[in-house]
């Protein structure tokens, strides 16, 4: 008894820590640092992520009513000209807009900030990229959450299960299995299709790593699925399917995510108001 319990807190402490891992490396990780330019010290957070419902507000909190900055951005992977804006203090903080975009549309921004002939540029001077998303319905992106994790909860305790005597495989393989078809293939599009207008940008129509992480784990617990039931190399497949579920989830999450491409979304554009003028 107590070998169980022991293997499901392992597994438990193992996907909270996966998940976090995999949201802290991702890409719509915010940035935030503490500066200090002068004599005025602040601490800052950028945005990686946002929702296509409204512009976002570039924030920098500070009590130094002198304190400049200059807010440059431009739509990812373009030929635009920067624009550059000038930031305004307002009630405490040095704010600059940034258009909302269509959803998966990325602008990439930079921030300088000035005080009394210094300059300091932000994230190093490098650019930061944000992502514009549709709002996510919470009656799907809450079931999604859910039973994306208790799969990953699954695949690691039925994986352990795999290296046990007399262990009960069967039970816990198909749940696992039913589980990533729910939170992976059924709820994952669906919070795709809302979020950036596309049920499925995987193979074989597209690169999204998450969904193609989503189709590899779902073809390994087949494959360990199948085995189970027909009692053959059970344990190898299982374990196999667990140690490579574990792989996927360390993957930095939304990394090669839905994107829009600007040039595409032009000449699309341009060709509606053609026919609308005619």
């Amino acid at each position: 008894m107590w070998k169980t319990v022991f293997l499901w807190i392992l597994a438990i402490i193992l996907t909270v820590a996966s998940a976090y891992y995999q949201r802290l490396t991702g890409p719509t990780y915010p940035i935030e640092e503490s500066k200090t330019l002068g004599t005025t010290s602040f601490t800052y957070k950028l945005e990686r992520s946002h929702s296509t419902s409204s512009d976002y507000l570039v924030t920098i909190p500070t009590n130094n009513p002198t304190l400049e900055g200059i807010l440059s951005w431009k739509r990812f992977k373009t030929n635009d000209d920067w624009n550059v804006v000038k930031m305004e203090y307002v009630a405490g903080n040095l704010t600059g807009v940034l258009p909302k975009q269509p959803s998966a549309g990325k602008l990439e921004y930079r921030v300088r900030l000035t005080y009394n002939n210094k300059e300091l540029a932000l994230n190093n001077g490098e650019s930061i990229v944000i992502r514009f998303k549709g709002d996510v319905p919470a009656w799907i992106l809450i079931p999604h959450i859910i039973t994306i994790f208790l799969a990953m909860l699954f695949s690691l305790r039925t994986g352990f299960e795999a290296f046990r005597k007399n262990s009960r495989l069967k039970n816990k393989t198909a749940v696992t299995f039913v589980t990533l078809v729910i939170g992976g293939l059924i709820f994952g599009p669906l919070t795709q299709l809302y979020a950036f207008g596309a049920l499925w940008t995987g193979f074989p129509f597209g690169y999204d790593l998450t969904d193609n992480k989503t189709l590899i784990a779902f073809v390994f617990w087949l494959f360990a699925l199948i085995a189970v039931i027909r009692e053959k190399k059970e344990r190898l497949f299982v374990g196999i399917a667990a140690v490579v579920t574990l792989v996927i989830f360390l993957i930095p999450h939304s990394l090669l995510g839905s994107e829009l491409d600007y040039n595409k979304h032009d000449r699309e554009n341009n060709r509606i108001e053609n026919i609308e003028t005619k």
